[in-house]
């Protein structure tokens, strides 16, 4: 069974929507099972057997909020060789950022030792570049796009990590 842990930090609950679109894009894969934990209420235990963390932030002044900064600071497991993927919100699509918040999240990654995936432009629609973003609450492109990160993830950690027997890894 592949463990996928999805941290967020959410103030609206705008990018929790997206955890759980994320969540139920991974879901759609046989043989995983995934956690949604908010930034200050980790589960330890999960986290610590997952292969696959995403790390989701609303993009404060450019970059992840300092919640998410402090827990990627923070983070009380060791997660050396796990999959990881960023995804971001915000509340004005004409200031951007949603590229510099994933990029600050990816940072975080690369330093702690994780593989970072998305399945960006090559692996079908909608593009998923750095990561998930979204305006506001997601809905149509936006969540499609939240779907298809969490489903790339989980073929992309069972292919990496293990699968059941029978599963397909073909990338959407």
């Amino acid at each position: 069974m592949l463990k996928m842990s999805i941290i967020y930090h959410s103030e609206t609950g705008n990018t929790k929507k997206m955890a759980e679109l994320i969540k139920e894009g991974a879901l759609e894969v046989t043989g995983v099972e995934v956690s949604l934990m908010a930034q200050d209420q980790l589960d330890r235990a999960f986290l610590d057997e997952s292969q696959v963390i995403l790390f989701g932030s609303p993009t404060y002044y450019g970059t992840m909020s300092w919640q998410m900064k402090k827990c990627m600071d923070t983070l009380p497991v060791k997660v050396e060789g796990k999959l990881g993927a960023p995804f971001a919100s915000a509340a004005w699509p004409g200031g951007g950022g949603y590229e510099l918040t994933e990029m600050a999240l990816i940072q975080g990654m690369l330093i702690r030792g994780m593989i970072v995936y998305t399945g960006g432009v090559v692996t079908g629609r909608p593009p998923t570049h750095f990561g998930a973003v979204s305006h506001k609450a997601p809905e149509g492109f936006d969540a499609d796009r939240c779907r298809k990160l969490g489903k790339n993830l989980a073929l992309k950690g069972q292919e990496l990590f293990g699968k059941s027997k029978g599963q397909s890894t073909d990338l959407v």
